[in-house]
Formats: C-alpha cells, sequence, structure tokens
C-alpha cells in the first residue's frame, strides 16, 4: 500500500508548526510596520524593536535610500535581466566585487542573490564525494542544508571546542588518505544565535599539522567586527589563513544579496560551478548600486560602527550588571538566557510587548535545550539610551515575574492565544 504523501504532513506540522494556532500573526510571522528603526508599530502600538539586524542603521540612511531611488528610477526593479553568465553581468557589478574584495583583503569576489542559497551552492562547488566536510555542529542552517548535499563522509565537532575539533580533524584525515580527497572546514565567524565569534584563530593555526581549506561564514562579523569593519578575521589578525570568505548583505548592508571572496583562481572557478547562481537571475541593479553605497559608508564613516558598540556595550554590561546571564558572547548579538517552559516564554514574551512596549525574538526547544528561554537581542547603531535604560527596566521587571510563578500561574489558567489580536 502507499500512503498519501500529506497523511504525514497533516497530522505533523513539525516542533515549531504545531504551536502554529496560537502562534501564527504574534510569535512568528508577526508584523512590524513603519520606518525601520530602533521603533517601530507592532498591532497599534510603538514599540522597541530588538529583532531586526540592521546593525549600522543603514536601511534608513538617508544617502543610501537616496541612492536606492535613483537607481530603481533610472533601472526599475528587473535590470539586468538573466543570469549572470548569459545575460545578467554589468560593469557596475564587477565594481562592487572588487570593492569587496578590495574590502576583506581578498583576491577577488563574486556576487550572489541570496545568501543561504549562496552558502548552500558554495558547499556543493568545493567539494566532491571523495572530499571530507568538518563543520561546528551549531553551524546555520545554510551551512546544514548544503552539507546535506554532499555525498561522502562529514564530521562534526562541538562548539567552538577546538580539542574536539582537531580530534575529528584526525578523523577527517584518515578518511581523506583513503579517498584520495581534500578537507574543507566550514565555521562561523559569529554564530548568530549565541554571540559568539568562532575560533578562527584556533583553526587557522591547526593549518600548520593539517592540510585542510577554511570556509567561513561572516555574515554577523561583516561590517561590525575589525579595525575597518572587515569582519571577525580580521578582528582575530587571521583573515589570511580563511580561504574561502562569504557575507551577506542582510545584516549591516540592510539589503538583499551575498558575496564569496577567495584567491582569484577559487572564484573562477567558483563563477562557473555555482549552481544557485549559474541558474537563477542576476542580482538586480537597484541592489547592487545600493550596496555600493552602503560599502562606501561602511569604510568611510566609522562612527557608525562606533555608535553601534556604544549601544552594544551598554546594553550588556547593563543586563550582566543586573545579573542576567548573556553567555559568552563577544559581538554585538546579545542572548539572555531564563529557565522556563515555552507556555510561560509565550506568557513572558506577550507582557512585553503589551505591557512594556518591548519586541525581542524568543528561541525555545527545539532550537535550544528543553526548559531553556532564550530572548535574543539585537542592537543597532540607531538604538538609544533611553531605549537601552527601559529594555533594562522591564527584563528586572519580567524576571521577578518569572521567578515568583506569576507566568507559570497565567500559563496554566489560559491559553495565550493572541494569533488574531
Amino acid at each position: 500500500m502507499v500512503n498519501d504523501l500529506f497523511d504525514r504532513i497533516q497530522k505533523n506540522k513539525g516542533p515549531l508548526g504545531k504551536w502554529a494556532s496560537q502562534a501564527e500573526g504574534y510569535y512568528v510571522f508577526p508584523k512590524l510596520e513603519g520606518p525601520l528603526s530602533n521603533r517601530m508599530m507592532f498591532h497599534g502600538k510603538e514599540v522597541i524593536n530588538w529583532s531586526i539586524n540592521d546593525y549600522l542603521g543603514l536601511s534608513n540612511h538617508p544617502e543610501v535610500r537616496k541612492v536606492d531611488a535613483e537607481a530603481a528610477a533610472e533601472y526599475g526593479a528587473a535590470y539586468p535581466m538573466g543570469a549572470r553568465m548569459m545575460s545578467g553581468h554589468t560593469t557596475v557589478h564587477e565594481q562592487l566585487q572588487d570593492e569587496l574584495a578590495a574590502f576583506v583583503q581578498k583576491e577577488a569576489a563574486y556576487l550572489l542573490n541570496f545568501g543561504y542559497q549562496g552558502m548552500v551552492s558554495i558547499i556543493d562547488a568545493l567539494v566532491t564525494k571523495n572530499d571530507v566536510i568538518v563543520y561546528d555542529v551549531d553551524s546555520h542552517a545554510c551551512i546544514i542544508d548544503g552539507v546535506r548535499l554532499h555525498m561522502g563522509k562529514r564530521f562534526t565537532y562541538k562548539h567552538n571546542d577546538i580539542e574536539s575539533f582537531e580530534k575529528n580533524l584526525e578523523r577527517a584525515t584518515k578518511m581523506a588518505e583513503t579517498t584520495g580527497g581534500g578537507i574543507l572546514v566550514i565555521t562561523e565567524g559569529v554564530f548568530g544565535m549565541r554571540g559568539q565569534q568562532g575560533k578562527l584563530k584556533e583553526i587557522v593555526a591547526l593549518k600548520e599539522k593539517y592540510n585542510f581549506r577554511l570556509l567561513v561564514d561572516d555574515a554577523h562579523g561583516f561590517g561590525t567586527l575589525g579595525a575597518t569593519g572587515a569582519g571577525a578575521g580580521e578582528e582575530q589578525g587571521c583573515q589570511d589563513g580563511i580561504d574561502v570568505y562569504f557575507s551577506t548583505f542582510a545584516k549591516s548592508m540592510a539589503s538583499i544579496g551575498a558575496f564569496v571572496a577567495a584567491d582569484k583562481d577559487i572564484i573562477d572557478y567558483l563563477k562557473y560551478n555555482l549552481r544557485s547562481q549559474m541558474f537563477a537571475k542576476s542580482l538586480p541593479m537597484i541592489f547592487t548600486k545600493g550596496a555600493l553605497k552602503r560599502l562606501d559608508l561602511l569604510r568611510t564613516q566609522p562612527e557608525l560602527k562606533a555608535k553601534l558598540w556604544e549601544n552594544v556595550d551598554a546594553l550588556q554590561n547593563g543586563l550582566k550588571d543586573r545579573g542576567f546571564n548573556i553567555g559568552d558572547t563577544n559581538t554585538c548579538v546579545t542572548p539572555v538566557y531564563l529557565e522556563g517552559s515555552i507556555p510561560e516564554a509565550m506568557v513572558m514574551v506577550n507582557d512585553l510587548r503589551e505591557n512594556y512596549n518591548i519586541f525581542l525574538s524568543i528561541v525555545v526547544y527545539p532550537v535550544i535545550p528543553k526548559g531553556i528561554i532564550l530572548l535574543r537581542m539585537i542592537p543597532t547603531a540607531t538604538h538609544t539610551m533611553e531605549d537601552i535604560q527601559e529594555t533594562l527596566s522591564a527584563y528586572e521587571a519580567i524576571r521577578e515575574k518569572l521567578e515568583n510563578g506569576t507566568y507559570k500561574r497565567i500559563a496554566a489558567e489560559t491559553t495565550v492565544d493572541v494569533s488574531n489580536a
């Protein structure tokens, strides 16, 4: 008997989907409205927004908005049409690639339409079935999905654990000697959930002992870390040891698109083998010209990054001074770890949004272990000290309610259903 494919889907919506009736439209798929900024509108009221990755506040920077508008007026939304290899290539794309490569201290770069698809395709293009992948167990979903395409062997190592990394590197070395392949190591410059930098310097140092190539996803590090903003590798003084550097425009650049940078011969290879780009439309001129302006501001207005870090330090130090657990983040990503159930977390976030006008992201099981609530905040250059003080006061209030059982009692007495609120 052949089962109906949809039977399973209709009966089991998955670990997150099962909460859809209570969560959709409020906890997930919420509608933030108004200009992208530190304060936006949610369900008809103004909230302090800690849930967008506009690190440098470029989304509504007047120079950026001007260039975006001019590009839209000149080119429309479609130009250039077609994939890069066929008809979607321009001198502006080349200019942006050259400037990105210089900024991250690599020989060459190649533009990608989207970060997620780009990373999946980069991994697919770099390895064959004879090669071995070694990657951090906490890697972003785009890395996980890229590894899933790999037909050969792969090993995970414990998160940011160099002892575990070397142990798995030894296993990979033995395997590669058997298959006749090479080794690709993948990690992140900044882990977007916990906020730690990947241990790039320690990984690069092991190149003296083992033969491998290193691919780094630096989505959250690009523009926020390093003396010039070139990312986690620059911050740790090991940018030269990163063989393939990747970042997206969806964070510090406040746009759409991504890029990969490496030695010229590697980029030349990827240009002809990245399936996500070979068979997809070219990045439209609106985003290409807009990215040039954003990159220019990264280079010429260091005060944006300075303001970002002033806010990061004020928020994170304020939380630590009040006894909150923010883990060992050493980046802008600011997680706050609390103990509680998913229903308690839902009541808490509802309280934060409705009574304290604080909007942030909530992370629970299965993304993190059961019994833990992670409230994740992304400080930006547009936040103010008033925003930070209001948020710190709200955190003290919700912690008291969590610890005295208020949220547990409310969760037991009622189902928090705000999907139609």
